[in-house]
C-alpha cells in the first residue's frame, strides 16, 4: 500500500518535525539536517532569498522528508538542491522521488541550472535518474540545465 505523502513549502518559523529527522539522520552518521537547523536559527541560510525554498514531506503529520534550494555559491544564477534527506522507513517507496520533483519544478521557475552533491553511489544513481549529469564542481557532484 502506497504512503500518501503531502509536500508542504516550510516558511517561517523551522517546524518542531524538523528534529526528529535530524535525529535520524544523525544515527545514520549525517549531519547536514542538524546543519540545516543551526543555519536557520543563526538567520545564515533560511532558503528565503530569489528561487530558494525549503520543502517538508509528510506522511499524515509525521516527517519523512524534507529537501531545499538555495543559491549555488559557486556559479552566478544556479540554485543548489541541499539537505536533502528522506527518513530510511520510507526509502525505496517514491517519497524522495516526489519531493526532488517538487524542488526541481521550484528551480525550474527561477533558474537553468541546478547543481547537487552526491554522498554515495546510491544517491549519485538517485540523482542521475533523476535526469542530472555527473560534473565534479567546487562543492556539487553532478548538474541539471533546464533547456
Amino acid at each position: 500500500m502506497a504512503i500518501e505523502v503531502d509536500i508542504r513549502p516550510i516558511v517561517g518559523a523551522l517546524p518542531p518535525h524538523v528534529h526528529s529527522l535530524a535525529i535520524e539522520a544523525r544515527r545514520e552518521g549525517y549531519r547536514f539536517i542538524d546543519r540545516l537547523i543551526d543555519e536557520w536559527f543563526d538567520g545564515s541560510n533560511r532558503f528565503d532569498r530569489d528561487g530558494e525554498c525549503l520543502l517538508m514531506a509528510f506522511a499524515g503529520e509525521a516527517p519523512v522528508g524534507i529537501g531545499g534550494l538555495s543559491a549555488e555559491p559557486t556559479i552566478a544564477d544556479a540554485l543548489r538542491m541541499r539537505r536533502f534527506y528522506v527518513h530510511p522507513s520510507v526509502r525505496g517507496q517514491g517519497i524522495g522521488r516526489m519531493l526532488a520533483d517538487a524542488l526541481i519544478d521550484q528551480a525550474r521557475q527561477a533558474t537553468t541550472l541546478l547543481t547537487v552533491h552526491s554522498g554515495s553511489e546510491d544517491a549519485s544513481a538517485f540523482w542521475q535518474a533523476l535526469g542530472f549529469q555527473p560534473h565534479l564542481g567546487n562543492g556539487y557532484s553532478h548538474l541539471l540545465r533546464f533547456d
